[in-house]
């Protein structure tokens, strides 16, 4: 009885362990050696310091790229860190998107990053070539607090059904309920290069868990 009491108590213990685990995974889901998983146009996207470098200094962006992933996502909550250099000021990770066919661009939620003006945009919610505008946006006063001296700022998008919220730093930016029916809930995840002047976006550290 004794040997099968224990028996029990170890069976029970690696129970919740596995719960927990299950409850807590956290994926990688950019390798830092390789865009196995990720496809996009390669000339405009690198590898540097195990980070995704989009866009170059030494040339102007001449339309937006996106480095997708291969896998589409539902649920989830996405880490990572950015950063802007060189005279561009925009560029995003879109989520819950797909690739418009026979075209560039991609369809769906944007994470913003960079300026309108004085304005930090990081971290705002755009709807990325579908209704084309802001939804929700962080308050800048806070948003600059949060960007404050960092070279790379962390950011957080956790999309829970119609539930989408965004931090920046330890900011929260959005809290976002999606009000129509036929936005898909699912899709692949973008790092972007937006069009314009000579400009570097970098991420690094990207992390997915799957709610």
């Amino acid at each position: 009885m004794k040997i099968n009491f224990l028996l029990l108590v170890c069976l029970l213990t690696l129970g919740s362990a596995s719960i927990v685990a299950a409850e807590t995974d956290e994926d990688l889901l950019f390798n830092q050696d390789s865009f196995a998983g990720w496809e996009g146009n390669l000339d405009w996207f690198r590898i540097e310091n195990g980070a995704v470098v989009a866009g170059r200094l030494d040339q102007d962006i001449p339309r937006n790229e996106f480095l997708c992933t291969e896998q589409e996502f539902a649920d989830f909550e996405l880490t990572l860190e950015a950063k802007l250099v060189g005279d561009g000021k925009n560029a995003g990770v879109q989520f819950r998107s797909k690739r418009i066919p026979d075209h560039h661009e991609v369809i769906g939620y944007q994470c913003d990053m960079g300026w309108q003006g004085d304005k930090p945009i990081w971290g705002a919610l755009y709807d990325e070539s579908r209704r084309r505008k802001f939804l929700a946006e962080g308050d800048p006063e806070k948003v600059k607090q949060a960007i404050a001296g960092k070279e790379y700022v962390p950011l957080k998008i956790r999309a829970q059904g119609k539930h989408i919220q965004i931090w920046v730093g330890d900011v929260k930016t959005v809290d976002y309920h999606e009000q129509d029916d036929n936005i898909p809930q699912s899709g692949i995840i973008g790092l972007q290069i937006h069009s314009g002047p000579k400009c570097e976006a970098w991420y690094r550290n990207i992390r997915l868990k799957k709610l």
